[in-house]
């Protein structure tokens, strides 16, 4: 407890006074109160209680009962141990004394986490001392599957009721440019759009600096991470989930992130576990030599509470020497967000930020206004580009966009064996590139003949396979290969497996790569091929052909969380750097030396540009 002045702190009743004693106040009796139950991780269906729309023009959802309780500050309090208008003691006692039971108390932040009946609430509103009672809002993991969506976010761009005409959005959103950065090796073309190998050869790795990510988790057993993980804690209620060690990334969201920052180099898994020619050793992190923490604040969903994240973020700012922890530069990742603002999220970000740690955040997949806390002030907020340098469609915009970083088909780790990799071929047609994996898709491997869906009737065609119960009777024990079209995904896999497939091919009708989201599950394995390859097998029927979809230990990922952990990797790099450097001087350092794109200067896409770390080292 020696270091709960820094930390919120979970507040039983049986351990208030130590809390209190350890915070610096004078020690008063306390009524008691009923045990608090932890703050349960958030389903994705949970209903929206707050009117709130936020800056997104997303509802952001609160569990039943959950709020935050701010109390009155003292002007220039926030992160020191002047409280306000009330101690600490007073405000826990002010909580009860209305008829709140308290999960979490903020002792840095005057406000705690709390279960609240309409009565009880109605007493606290009342409270002078009170300034705001707001709901425990619901955040979201904001990176998913290349060509697909996650439960776990929400996105204007889902491709779950994809028609697949070639005016629409991709939530992939490939731009039509060529290539500017590939990849090569271990290399990942987000570490070549960073200059990750000049970097490394130079001796820049981020060693010595901290990068403490807030997410789903880790699969601490991968690899690419080597037993080297500094720390690890679960802030959330889910059962068994307090080990990097054994199963906690439900959602693979946090092992991908982390991936990013820090995946080792010569750490491969075998070809078993790889991508379609992917290199042996796997990937390499932008900053391989941090030390690294997962502060899982997310749930098995993929969602968690304000509350769940502020409880990480004073974790990961307790690393901090000047908070009696061990490291003396953190940097906090996070890859989540919502639409709505909370006041005591606001606070809890100023107070890290004023103890030394730097705050980046993930700007939304809404293509809309930025969302938070990548909004708030004291944060530094990351949108998405492709490798193009082309902003993704789905990444948020507006004034707080501070840099961008590579957030579309971006290859990073996944817990063991959870990922799917794709694999299609056709006797007498051209190698297949950039074969996807259907979300949702079974495993396994099938064989056979290829025959277009045809419009029902067993005629080659186009082969969009529309109509819900259309069925082909060629397609039994064979292949099905249909086109991109006018109808969703779903219909067209619904169609063929109910047909009798064993596999379906799906190919795109415009240019670039095809990943398809799917509502239920199937045993078949289905896979997304461009329009190139389609058009060519269908050109060679009648032709025999493969479609596999086998487990993998990585996975492509697109999302402003994608974008993220390599603009929080480039500034740790940098702090390792220039470790003299301020939170405040170190985001000036980055934001005037990132290479412009978009229009000239400052825009609401891309901010101040890519973030350039061999840049704000060398100046070159």
């Amino acid at each position: 407890m020696k270091n709960a002045r820094s930390f919120s702190v979970a507040l039983l009743p049986i351990g208030l006074a130590l809390t209190l004693a350890a915070c610096g106040q004078p020690s008063t009796s306390v009524q008691p109160a009923a045990a608090a139950s932890p703050v349960a991780s958030l389903p994705a269906t949970t209903p929206v209680t707050s009117p709130d729309t936020g800056t997104a023009g997303q509802p952001d959802a609160s569990l039943p009962g959950a709020y935050l309780v701010g109390f009155r500050q003292s002007a220039g309090s926030l992160g020191t141990q002047s409280v306000g208008t009330l101690s600490v003691e007073a405000q826990a006692f002010a909580v009860q004394a209305a008829g709140g039971v308290i999960t979490s108390q903020y002792a840095e932040l005057s406000a705690l986490a709390v279960q609240l009946t309409p009565e009880a609430l109605a007493r606290l509103k009342a409270d002078p001392n009170v300034e705001y009672v707001e709901p425990d809002y619901q955040r979201h993991a904001l990176g998913f599957r290349s060509g697909s969506t996650d439960a776990g976010i929400r996105t204007s761009n889902s491709l779950s009721a994809q028609t697949g005409s070639a005016q629409s959005v991709s939530a992939q959103s490939v731009s039509a440019q060529a290539a500017r950065w590939t990849a090569s090796g271990e290399t990942t073309w987000g570490d070549t759009a960073l200059r990750v190998p000049t970097l490394r050869s130079a001796g820049y790795t981020g060693s010595g600096v901290a990068v403490c990510v807030g997410d789903t988790g880790i699969d601490g057993n991968h690899p690419e991470f080597q037993n080297r993980l500094k720390g690890y804690q679960n802030f959330t209620s889910d059962a068994n989930r307090t080990s990097a060690y054994s199963l906690n990334d439900v959602s693979h969201h946090g092992t991908h992130v982390s991936g990013t920052i820090f995946a080792q180099y010569g750490a491969g898994t075998g070809a078993g576990g790889l991508q379609s020619g992917e290199d042996p050793n796997g990937v390499g992190g932008v900053a391989a030599g941090v030390n690294l923490y997962m502060a899982r604040v997310l749930g098995d969903s993929g969602s968690g509470s304000s509350s769940q994240i502020i409880n990480g973020v004073n974790w990961c700012a307790g690393k901090l020497k000047s908070k009696g922890g061990t490291e003396a530069h953190v940097v906090v990742s996070l890859s989540l967000g919502g639409g709505s603002a909370s006041t005591t999220e606001q606070r809890a970000y100023t107070a890290a930020y004023n103890a030394g740690a730097l705050i980046v955040a993930a700007s939304g997949n809404d293509g809309a206004a930025v969302s938070y806390p990548a909004a708030y002030t004291n944060v530094l907020a990351v949108g998405a580009i492709d490798d193009s340098g082309t902003v993704a469609g789905f990444s948020n915009f507006g004034s707080k966009v501070s840099l961008v970083g590579p957030g579309v088909h971006v290859l990073s780790s996944v817990p063991l064996g959870q990922g799917s990799a794709a694999s299609a071929s056709a006797v007498n047609v051209p190698a297949f590139t950039d074969v996807s994996g259907a979300d949702k898709s079974g495993k396994g491997t099938f064989t056979g003949n290829v025959v277009a869906a045809g419009d029902g009737t067993g005629t080659a065609g186009a082969g969009q396979f529309c109509g819900t119960g259309t069925r082909n009777a060629a397609l039994n024990g064979n292949i099905a290969l249909i086109a991109r079209g006018t109808c969703t995904f779903e219909e067209k896999v619904a169609n063929a497996s109910a047909s009798g497939a064993k596999g379906v091919m799906l190919y795109n009708n415009t240019a670039g790569p095809l990943g398809a989201s799917l509502t239920n599950t199937y045993s078949i394995p289905v896979v997304g091929l461009t329009q190139q390859g389609g058009q060519a097998t269908l050109a060679k029927l009648p032709t025999t052909g493969t479609v596999a979809i086998t487990a993998a230990d990585y996975e492509y990922f697109d999302g402003t969380s994608m974008a993220t952990p390599h603009v929080s990797a480039a500034a740790a790099v940098v702090w390792a750097a220039k470790p003299t450097l301020t939170p405040a001087s170190l985001t000036a350092l980055l934001q005037n030396t990132a290479t412009d794109l978009g229009a000239a200067g400052k825009d609401n896409s891309y901010g101040y540009g890519l973030v350039n770390p061999y840049k704000a080292i060398t100046g070159n």
